[in-house]
This record gives structure tokens, C-alpha cells and sequence, in this order.
């Protein structure tokens, strides 16, 4: 099969009767700890990966945007700068471009039409951020192509900012900016309040293995939604503007004002955030029984305070802990209700963690895995000409 890069610019040859001027890519990420925490100002601690989304773009000299995907070829999706219009659910991917470009407009920011084609393959629908990868690879293709010069993390909060704004998704800003300024073989630590981040070391002797559970995630957008309200009441029960200034002791003296939930709902974010700056230390000093530990600790919170957690996904976490010990860490990843675990497993062990996902978890559950053997990613940008 061709590449991503051809499969893009033939489809764009296909579409609309000439070949594309430049191909742009972003990665899909994946969180290794620190669930829930980026829209509580907190900290996350994700990797980029080597799934990518990929747009061929040619510059229009109007404000004309036309875009096709892989997914729906010949189907044409088509809207002028600033005039949006109302995004529907029929409209789909494409509200993630749309959105973008009318968070530019209500910006000021200026920007002239394309003429683009989308091709990918970021697993769709199992939390590994298809939607900021296609929304960074387009924002990153309008900011060159329209030389605006904005910085990779300008790019990355008008994204957030189109996501949240117009197409309804109160996401936080780590699937953004991980895709934009995601390195090679590091994740990023990044600190969601003032938005500093630092690159952190993934040791060459782990691997990074994402295993889809392939649980259908019916929940997940109304869950979110209240897990996000349930954090905010607690924030506002101290005054503040989210848990990020919340000191645990503070938590627990006040338990008995809050509900049982809402007080769990705290715990989890407070204790994540703790685990999720101990454990970038761990693993850039090569500490991987700390590192397996706070992983550990991490899911039990995720399973027990915030309740986001499946029973598929808690056997799947179960059976490479019991294949990894301390030498590897493993959790569940992304928004819950379903969708993947993640785990850091010493390299000598990852032929038997496969092969104990391929045997016992369609035994346990009934359903077939997907195993996706990973490696940390550059972050968006401009394809080179002699890549493709």
C-alpha cells in the first residue's frame, strides 16, 4: 500500500484535477499519565506518535476552502473564510476545519482559501486524538500557507479554541499542543495552567505499546461532561477558579461539606497531578519500578475516584501487569468508558505481552484486541518535497 503523503496527494490529483503545492502532517498522541487533569490547569504527561494525519493543500487567491477526506471520497465539503455558518453532526470532520478557521476570523487573523485533501491514519474512535491531528495538520497548512507566522502553540490553542467554541467539545489543550510540539523519543511534560512544557526522555530500552480494547464508548461525551462540572463545583466550594491551587489536606478537611462523589472526583485530580509530575521525573532517570508503580496507582484512582474506568479495560491493564511486574507500567489512557490502555514495557518482555493480549483478554471479554507497537513523534510540520 502507498504511504500517507502519496495516498494524499493522489487523492488530491483525484479531486480536484491538479497536484497540491505542499502536504502537511500532525501526529496523534497518547497520555501516559495525567487523566483529566488538563482542563483542571493541572499536569499531563503525553507522546506524540507515529499515526499522522496528512492534508495536500493548493493556495486559492480567495477565501474559498474546499476539502475532501479519504474517508468519504468525492464528497466535497466547501465554506468561505469567516462565514462558517452553524456547524451540524452531519457535517462531521469537517467542523474541525471550519472550526479553526472561525476561530481565526473572530481573531482577526487573515487568511486566504485552499483547496485541501485529508488522508490519515489515526485509529478513529479510540482516544488516541484523530481530531487535533487533523486540526493540526490544516492549522499548521493555513498558518504557512497564509504566512502568519504564528508559533506552534498559537496554532495549537486556536484549535483548542475552534474545538471548544464552535464545535461544542470543552476539550482541554493537551491533544492540542502535544501534536504541534510533540519529539522524537520524549514525551512532554506540560504544565496546563501557564502552558510550559518540557521534554521528557522515554528510555530506549521501553517500548511503547497502545492496545485498543475495542469497547464501544457510548458514554463518553455526557461522562466528560459531567466529570468536567463535577471538578468546577468543587473548585467553586473553595473559591477557586479550578482544583489546580487545591492542596489535598484542604480536600480532606473540608470532605464532609462535599458530596461523596465530588470529593472523589477532587482526590483523583489532585493525587493525578502529583503521580503525573513524579512520574516524568522517574522516566527521565530510567526509574522504572517508581514509573510502574505511579502507573498502577494512576488506574486504581481513574478505576475507584473518577469512575472512568470499564471492567474490559481493567482486564486488559490486569493481564500485561501480571506479564510486566515492576520492569514496564501500564494504564488506562484517554477520556474512558472504553477506548485504549497504554503501557512502557522493558523490550525483552513485549513479545510476551502481545502474546498474553492476543490469548487471554478474547477469552476474558469476548472481544479482539488491537495491538499498536508505538514510537514517540516529531510534532506538525511541512512535509519535505523529497519524502514523497
Amino acid at each position: 500500500m502507498s504511504n500517507p503523503a502519496q495516498r494524499a496527494n493522489k487523492l488530491f490529483v483525484q479531486t480536484f484535477g491538479t497536484t497540491a503545492d505542499d502536504l502537511y502532517l500532525a501526529p496523534g498522541r497518547v497520555n501516559l499519565i495525567g487523566e483529566h487533569t488538563d482542563y483542571n490547569d493541572g499536569f499531563v504527561l503525553p507522546a506524540a506518535i507515529n499515526f499522522h494525519t496528512i492534508v495536500a493543500v493548493k493556495r486559492r487567491e480567495d477565501d474559498i476552502y474546499r476539502a475532501v477526506s479519504d474517508a468519504f471520497p468525492g464528497e466535497i465539503k466547501e465554506w468561505a473564510f469567516g462565514q462558517e455558518g452553524v456547524m451540524t453532526s452531519e457535517d462531521g470532520w469537517v467542523n474541525y476545519l471550519k472550526g479553526f478557521t472561525a476561530a481565526m476570523a473572530a481573531s482577526g487573523l487573515p487568511a486566504k482559501g485552499l483547496d485541501i485533501a485529508v488522508v490519515g491514519n489515526v485509529p478513529l474512535g479510540a482516544g488516541l486524538s484523530s481530531s487535533a491531528a487533523l486540526e493540526l495538520a490544516f492549522g499548521t497548512a493555513v498558518n504557512d500557507c497564509s504566512q502568519l507566522r504564528l508559533s506552534p502553540l498559537a496554532v495549537a490553542q486556536m484549535a483548542q479554541r475552534g474545538e471548544n467554541q464552535y464545535v461544542g467539545c470543552a476539550c482541554g489543550i493537551m491533544d492540542q499542543m502535544i501534536s504541534a510540539l510533540g519529539e522524537q523519543d520524549h514525551a512532554l511534560l506540560i504544565d496546563c495552567e501557564d502552558l510550559d512544557s518540557e521534554p521528557v526522555h522515554i528510555p530506549d530500552s521501553l517500548s511503547l505499546i497502545i492496545v485498543n480494547s475495542n469497547v464501544q464508548r457510548g458514554l463518553v461525551d455526557s461522562e466528560y461532561n459531567l466529570r468536567r462540572e463535577q471538578c468546577e463545583e468543587v473548585a467553586s466550594h473553595f473559591g477557586l477558579d479550578s482544583l489546580r491551587h487545591l492542596e489535598l489536606s484542604q480536600l480532606e478537611a473540608a470532605k464532609s461539606e462535599l458530596s461523596d462523589v465530588c470529593y472523589r472526583r477532587a482526590r483523583h485530580v489532585l493525587t493525578e497531578n502529583r503521580r503525573t509530575q513524579n512520574a516524568s521525573h522517574a522516566l527521565e532517570a530510567g526509574n522504572i519500578t517508581t514509573l510502574s508503580e505511579l502507573m498502577a496507582q494512576s488506574h486504581a484512582s481513574m478505576r475507584d475516584d473518577f469512575e472512568i474506568t470499564v471492567p474490559q479495560i481493567d482486564t486488559l491493564v490486569e493481564i500485561i501487569s501480571d506479564v510486566i511486574g515492576t520492569r514496564g507500567g501500564v494504564r488506562m489512557t484517554g477520556g474512558g468508558f472504553g477506548g485504549c490502555v497504554v503501557a512502557l514495557v522493558d523490550h525483552d518482555l513485549t513479545d510476551a505481552v502481545v502474546e498474553a493480549i492476543e490469548a487471554e483478554y478474547p477469552k476474558q471479554t469476548g472481544l479482539e484486541p488491537t495491538v499498536y507497537l508505538c514510537s514517540a513523534s516529531d510534532g506538525a510540520t511541512r512535509i519535505e518535497k523529497d519524502v514523497y
